[in-house]
């Protein structure tokens, strides 16, 4: 590829620095600054980071016991390349540019999350299918400031906006408000565009809505919401996390709406209940459901939130328009007409888990795969309903024995994702992790600024 100039890339007079932008497998949003001659002249041939970026576990200690792809090496470089259609003015003087990563021979990472996501999108167009989806961000937002909960060890912290947990609680102070608000503005600034923004069921809990759209753009979005939510905590003076259970309270979830068209039809609706499409993509949702689980709450804190009756799901199980199931069909409408994911938690990276929902849909399709029959009454407690995973091994192993989304995700992924779910449960049960502990403070030292 040839070098671009600074005339053919959008950059305001004033820039001083370009920021590059990514996540890795475990959704740490990673990146670096580069000078505007820099990026203007490596901005097509891409940029060399080092294999640690999917190399390192949340402690930053390298992950072993498990064969290598190809692309790592003796910390070999991999080669960011951006995509010049995400290049926004993140703030004055900084502009910020999303991208992928490739090996030296010009393959994709097998791990790359959203080179991930993008090829099980390009599957579904095959098929004559575009999805639209929608993403719910939960997060906890405390009184301290990020210093202060670091010497606190992020245990015992203050929420903020008082202690009132009740959902949709508009008995909030003022500073919980106004952080909300400023939220909403850095996002306009920068060009997200966001439905609605509530308080959710624990105290300090908000629910962020973005606005539905195609799978790489919402999840570019979620990526960089996220970070704007860091960043407005951390200017005002308070701290965020996305953290599965921050506290022994409740957890939190990043459900997933999906909705499939062709030729500008929604193929989820049906005028007397489900459609045909939305059943075999139910049923392709269900047969992948235990090996998701390991991508959908990916640490060990996630496998904390599966209690019954406290709102994320339990069990292998579908309804109509029932929350107490993992994937609920919303019928009905020609426009509105979709499906809840409601699996992942906040701590899951959305990339990935859109790929694993489209893994499911696309095998549902492919194989006209039914659902058994939805569940009418409450998904939890149900003796006779089949239990999710409910460890971070168990959940690791329905994923390495799941030949579908093997098929689609591919072994080198598969194989991967797996090890590193395993070390993670070794690197808890050797360095100070607590499994009886209700939070341990080996998780929250872990996972509370990360992912």
């Amino acid at each position: 590829m040839s070098e671009l100039d600074v005339s053919t890339i959008d950059l305001d007079a004033d820039v001083h620095s370009v920021r590059l932008e990514a996540t890795n497998h475990e959704g740490c949003f990673l990146g670096k600054n580069l000078a505007p001659k820099k990026f203007c002249a490596g901005a097509a041939s891409g940029f060399a980071m080092a294999d640690l970026l999917f190399g390192l576990d949340l402690g930053n200690a390298p992950t072993f016991g498990f064969s290598f792809p190809d692309w790592r090496g003796h910390v070999s470089d991999l080669t960011f390349r951006p995509d010049m259609s995400t290049l926004v003015q993140w703030e004055p003087g900084l502009h910020s540019v999303i991208g992928d990563y490739w090996q030296a021979d010009g393959s994709p990472v097998g791990t790359c999350p959203r080179n991930l996501t993008r090829r099980l999108v390009e599957r579904l167009t095959t098929r004559g299918f575009t999805a639209t989806i929608a993403v719910e961000i939960e997060a906890t937002v405390f009184e301290e400031s990020i210093q202060e909960a670091r010497a606190k060890a992020y245990r015992d912290l203050t929420p903020l906006g008082g202690s009132a947990g009740t959902a949709y609680h508009l008995a909030k102070s003022k500073d919980w408000v106004d952080y909300m608000s400023a939220v909403a503005r850095r996002l306009d600034e920068i060009g997200i565009e966001w439905e609605a923004w509530s308080d959710e069921d624990a105290a300090g809990q908000v629910e962020l809505n973005l606005v539905p759209g195609s799978p790489i753009s919402v999840c570019d979005n979620w990526a960089r919401a996220r970070q704007v939510m860091r960043e407005v905590a951390f200017d005002r003076g308070h701290t965020v996390t996305f953290m599965a259970k921050p506290t022994a309270g409740y957890g939190q979830a990043s459900h997933l709406n999906l909705s499939l068209k062709r030729d500008g039809a929604n193929m989820f609706y049906a005028p007397d209940g489900p459609s045909t499409t939305m059943r075999h993509a139910v049923g392709g949702l269900l047969a992948t459901i235990r090996g998701a689980t390991s991508v959908m709450l990916p640490q060990i804190t996630s496998y904390r939130r599966l209690v019954d009756m406290s709102g994320p799901p339990t069990t292998v199980s579908w309804g109509i328009a029932n929350k107490s199931t993992a994937v609920r069909a919303v019928c009905g409408h020609p426009a509105y007409s979709r499906l809840e994911y409601r699996l992942p938690g906040a701590d899951a990276n959305l990339y990935l888990a859109v790929a694993v929902i489209l893994a499911g849909v696309i095998a549902g399709l492919d194989g006209e795969l039914e659902p058994p029959e939805a569940v009418s009454d409450l998904a939890w407690c149900v003796p006779d309903l089949e239990r999710l995973p409910d460890t971070i091994t168990k959940a690791a192993a329905a994923l390495a024995d799941d030949l579908i989304l093997r098929e689609h995700l591919g072994d080198e992924f598969v194989d991967y994702w797996v090890g590193t779910r395993r070390w993670e449960w070794m690197q808890f049960h050797t360095t100070g992790g607590d499994p009886f502990a209700e939070l341990s403070e080996w998780e929250s030292a872990r996972y509370f600024e990360f992912p």
